[in-house]
């Protein structure tokens, strides 16, 4: 299946023009801010109203039928054991294990036709978090230097900065397959390191918090950090000149990134979750998945622009055969005693949490995995991979609520009606934050790349 292009915006700038501007991001100049009186917003309506986004990657690929799009009238091999049941919205039904999600579907937008047509968690992943189609439809393909950023890593580099030196970060853990293959497309790919989102390694269970590298060492207080901070910039500034090395210049950038965020009480506190209410806590789930949701809300409260909260593996293991949403076997036990109950719960308190707080108006907050399920059960309980269709939801920072975006045909097996491919999530995620879905950046060589490949915003989300 070949997706449907877009033209290409043209560009008035030359060679030279194109090498200046990029050459401003080492002073903290963003491409898309120089690019502004250009080019003016991609489209008009919501641009720019998300302050902050938080992704939630279900890794493993969650079934459609038991979440956002049950198939109650088809044959039981379809629609499996569990019914549907209303939402907040009339005539919108949602799987019988998603109570306290249909409650919030008001706020919601699910897209039921998305689609990758790829059946393999590494590059299907890869296409669902940078919006860029992988060369190879395989499984366990490992990441490349030539990867494009994830969506997370375009953010954090060309989002203008919030009140956190972090604008973009991943929790809890990075996403990998059996036994702990790490998937292409999580990171800065082709631009280098230092566009790498703040992978954040931690357990927010645990009464305390402790990510590797954020901490102050023990018996190291302001002062003395301060004081190792400044040697070691001005030793890196000599080393720089004396080697001429672009990679040792990108570590450096990444040395004073972490300082800085050692050194920002406000991002510092956001892992403090011990000064939540208990009631708080508990509402959210004492799960890793749901202390991370918290987490991720703090982090937004903090400054960070773009947070990606990815399913956690159960106690870290890397090895089990029916890991995260992966229900090749016992599908319906997985979802009715382990993965409905931990995310349902979850994700409607995030969005009760943040309405509260008057933060929904400004947070985008997507639901996505690499692809869904098969719509035939097999013989083991499971449903196997399946990228020709599955569901998204998305709600919050102007997201018309309350509606339902494409559909899957009678058995969930294929699209029926407009058919959306990861570019357009993209360009709609780039647009709500404020970066035009045609802008351009500039590669390490010299060449000026579209942050989407040739995405355009969903109409349906765009508001008014």
């Amino acid at each position: 299946m070949q997706l449907p292009r877009h033209p290409q915006a043209g560009s008035r700038y030359t060679r030279r023009e194109w090498l200046r501007i990029g050459g401003l991001g080492a002073l903290g100049v963003s491409l898309p801010a120089v690019m502004a009186a250009e080019q003016g917003p991609a489209v008009t309506g919501t641009f720019g109203k998300a302050k902050a986004c938080i992704l939630i990657f279900l890794s493993g690929g969650p079934p459609q039928h038991e979440t956002f799009d049950p198939k109650p009238d088809a044959p039981l091999e379809v629609r499996g054991s569990f019914g549907s049941i209303l939402t907040s919205v009339p005539g919108i039904h949602f799987g019988e294990h998603l109570p306290h999600t249909a409650r919030m579907a008001h706020h919601m937008a699910v897209i039921r036709s998305m689609t990758t047509d790829i059946n393999s968690h590494s590059t299907s992943g890869y296409f669902m978090l940078t919006g860029y189609r992988h060369n190879s439809k395989a499984e366990n393909m490992p990441p490349d230097p030539s990867d494009w950023p994830s969506i997370a890593a375009v953010a954090g580099a060309l989002l203008d900065g919030g009140a956190s030196p972090m604008k973009s970060a991943v929790i809890p853990e990075p996403i990998h397959n059996n036994p702990n293959i790490l998937w292409p497309g999580q990171n800065g790919g082709l631009m280098g390191p230092t566009w790498n989102p703040h992978l954040l390694r931690c357990d927010p269970t645990q009464e305390r918090i402790h990510i590797e590298g954020l901490s102050l060492p023990e018996g190291v207080g302001e002062v003395r950090m301060n004081d190792r901070a400044n040697l070691l910039t001005q030793l890196d500034a000599h080393f720089v000149r004396a080697a001429d090395s672009q990679l040792v210049a990108d570590f450096g950038r990444m040395q004073q990134r972490a300082f800085e965020v050692i050194h920002s009480p406000k991002s510092r506190q956001a892992f403090e979750l011990d000064r939540e209410k208990p009631a708080t806590r508990d509402r959210y789930g004492r799960h890793k998945f749901g202390q991370s949701a918290l987490l991720a809300r703090r982090l937004v409260e903090a400054g960070v622009r773009l947070v990606q909260l990815n399913w956690p593996r159960e106690n870290g293991d890397t090895t089990i055969g029916n890991p995260l949403w992966d229900t090749h076997s016992k599908n319906a036990e997985r979802i009715k005693d382990v993965l409905a109950p931990q995310f349902d719960l979850t994700y409607a308190t995030l969005l009760e949490d943040l309405h509260q707080r008057g933060l929904l108006k400004e947070t985008l907050v997507v639901v996505m995995g690499e692809f869904g399920r098969s719509p035939k059960i097999n013989a083991s309980g499971g449903r196997d991979h399946w990228g020709q269709v599955f569901s998204v939801a998305l709600a919050g920072a102007g997201i018309g609520g309350g509606q339902v975006i494409g559909s899957s045909d009678r058995l969930g097996g294929s699209p029926a009606d407009r058919p959306i491919y990861p570019p357009d999530l993209a360009a709609t995620i780039f647009h709500r934050l404020g970066l035009n879905p045609s802008s351009e950046f500039i590669d390490p060589l010299g060449r000026p790349r579209m942050i989407t490949d040739n995405g355009r915003p969903i109409r349906e989300l765009l508001g008014s």
